[in-house]
C-alpha cells in the first residue's frame, strides 16, 4: 500500500502559511505548518515521510540555512523554495545547494500543485527503495520471503544459510520464475557482506555495446553510475542471464575474477535461465569461466516439485491481493486444492502469483472459479485427474491442512471459532494440528 505522503509549509506569516495550506489540503494534501525553520528541523527527520515547503527569507534561520541543514540530514527530501519577485540569482542558488525547484512569488496555486505532485511522486519512490534496501539487507526478513516447508525448500534455505557464509561465487539455475533473484538476495543478506553494495544487471537487457560498458567502463564525464564491477567492489555483484554474455565480455569478466585472487573481494553470483532447455549454463559460458563461477551452486526447485507449499503459497498471495483490492479472497474448494497440486506450473511462482491475483480480482466479480483459470492456463488438463503415482491420501491431507490454516487465519487463533465453522471436536482439531505442524501462536 503506498506511503501516505506529508507536506510541510514553514514560512514566518501566517496568512502564507494558511493559504498554502488550505489550498494544498483542498488537492488532498495532508500538511501541516511551521512558523520557523527552528521549529521544523524538530520535527522533520532524515525519514519524513512527504516533502518541504518553505520561504527563503525569514527571521532567524533563513531559507538557506535551513535548505543546508535539511540536505545535511537527508539530501534526496525534496524542498521547494519560495523566493520573492526579483531573487532569481538566490532561487538559482538554492537549486545548486539540492533545492527540488523554486516558485516565485506571487506564483500560480495550481503550479504549486504541479510541483507538489512531482516533488511527492519522487519522494515516495526514495522511500519505497529505502524499505526495500533495509528489508533485503535483513536476512531474517528475506528467509520469510522463501515460503513453503516441502522437503525441496527445506534443502534449499539451508543451501542458502552454508552458502551465504562462503566467500566463492555462486551459480543459481533453474527454471524461469522459481525465484533466483529472490535467492540471490538472501545470499547476500545472510552472509558477511550483507551491510555492503548488492550490484544487480539483467545481462539480457543490454545490447552488447551498452552491457559492456554497464558492467566495465569507461564511463563519460557525466555519467553519475559506476561501472558495476566497481560500483559492487567489496560487496555483491548478481549477473542474471549470464548465458548472454558474448565470448568477448566473459573474457573480460574471467579477467576481473583473476585479477580479484582469493578470497574474491567482490562476490559474483551469476544467474541461469538455461536449465530447462537443450543448451545448458555449461554449453553457453566458456570453461574457465563457467567452473570458476560453478564453484558454488544452487539449483531452485520448480513449482510442481514443492507439494503443499503450493497451497500455502496460494493461500498468501491471494490474502495479500485481497487486502490489495478490498475484497475477501476467494474460497479454495477440495477440487481445486487437487487441481493446484496437479498443475504443471511452467510459469513456476511467478505464473502462481498471476493467477492468485486474477482468482481475486475475479471473485470480487463474484465470477468464474478456480478450476476454469487453472484450465485457461492449461487447457490440456483435465478437471479431476491425479498424476504421477500420488495417492488421493496425499491430495486430501494437503486440503485438510490448508483449510484448517485458513480457518485459524480467519478466526486470529480462536479455537473455538475454528471448531464451530469446521464442526471438529476440540480433540480432533488438536490432533490435526499437530500433524500437520500448525501451531496456534502462529495466528495471534
Amino acid at each position: 500500500m503506498a506511503q501516505s505522503m506529508k507536506i510541510a509549509i514553514v514560512d514566518d506569516e501566517q496568512d502564507m502559511r494558511q493559504s498554502i495550506s488550505q489550498w494544498l489540503a483542498l488537492s488532498g494534501y495532508d500538511t501541516e505548518t511551521f512558523p520557523s525553520a527552528e521549529d521544523a528541523l524538530k520535527a522533520l527527520g532524515a525519514e519524513y515521510p512527504g516533502i518541504v515547503i518553505s520561504d527563503i527569507k525569514m527571521p532567524g534561520m533563513d531559507g538557506m540555512q535551513f535548505l543546508k541543514k535539511l540536505m545535511g540530514a537527508d539530501s534526496s527530501l525534496p524542498v521547494i523554495m519560495i523566493t520573492g519577485h526579483g531573487d532569481v540569482p538566490m532561487a538559482v542558488e538554492a537549486m545548486r545547494v539540492g533545492a527540488f525547484d523554486f516558485l516565485e512569488k506571487p506564483f500560480n496555486p495550481d503550479r504549486m500543485t504541479q510541483l507538489a505532485k512531482k516533488a511527492t511522486n519522487a519522494r515516495r519512490l526514495t522511500l519505497d527503495a529505502r524499505a526495500l534496501r533495509r528489508e533485503l539487507s535483513d536476512g531474517d526478513q528475506i528467509m520469510n520471503k522463501l515460503i513453503g516447508a516441502s522437503p525441496v525448500m527445506a534443502r534449499l534455505k539451508e543451501d542458502i544459510l552454508d552458502l551465504g557464509q562462503a566467500d566463492g561465487h555462486v551459480l543459481i539455475d533453474g527454471e524461469t520464475g522459481t525465484g533466483k533473484t529472490l535467492v540471490a538476495h538472501a545470499l547476500h543478506a545472510v552472509g558477511s557482506r550483507a551491510g555492503k553494495k548488492f550490484v544487480l544487471v539483467s545481462c539480457g537487457a543490454f545490447e552488447e555495446e551498452a552491457l559492456a560498458k554497464r558492467l566495465f567502463g569507461p564511463m563519460n564525464p557525466e555519467d553519475t553510475q559506476l561501472p558495476a564491477v566497481e560500483e559492487a567492489r567489496g560487496g555483491t555483484l548478481v549477473l542474471e542471464d549470464i548465458e548472454s554474455l558474448s565470448d568477448a565480455l566473459q573474457a573480460k569478466l574471467l579477467n576481473v575474477i583473476n585479477e580479484q585472487g582469493t578470497p574474491a573481494e567482490t562476490r559474483i553470483v551469476a544467474i541461469s535461465n538455461m536449465q530447462e532447455q537443450d543448451r545448458t549454463c555449461e554449453d553457453a559460458l566458456r570453461s574457465d569461466l563457467f567452473y570458476r563461477l560453478a564453484a558454488l551452486r544452487i539449483t531452485v526447485p520448480p513449482l510442481r516439485q514443492r507439494g503443499e507449499d503450493i497451497l500455502t503459497l496460494f493461500t498468501r498471495l491471494s490474502e495479500q491481493f485481497s487486502e490489495e483490492y478490498g475484497c475477501d479472497a476467494p474460497k479454495v474448494s477440495a477440487q481445486e486444492a487437487a487441481q493446484l497440486l496437479q498443475a504443471p506450473w511452467p510459469g513456476n511462482v511467478r505464473q502462481l502469483i498471476n493467477l492468485a491475483e486474477r482468482a481475486v480480482l475475479q471473485s470480487r466479480r463474484s465470477e468464474g472459479t478456480i478450476a476454469s483459470l487453472l484450465m485457461s492456463d492449461h487447457e490440456e488438463m483435465q478437471p479431476v485427474v491425479t498424476t504421477e503415482g500420488k495417492p488421493l491420501k496425499e491430495y486430501v491431507e494437503a486440503f485438510e491442512r490448508m483449510l484448517i490454516d485458513n480457518t485459524m487465519r480467519r478466526h486470529r487463533g480462536s479455537i473455538a471459532g475454528v471448531m464451530e465453522e469446521l464442526c471438529l471436536p476440540r480433540r480432533t482439531l488438536n490432533e490435526k494440528m499437530a500433524k500437520y505442524g500448525l501451531q496456534r501462536a502462529d495466528y495471534l
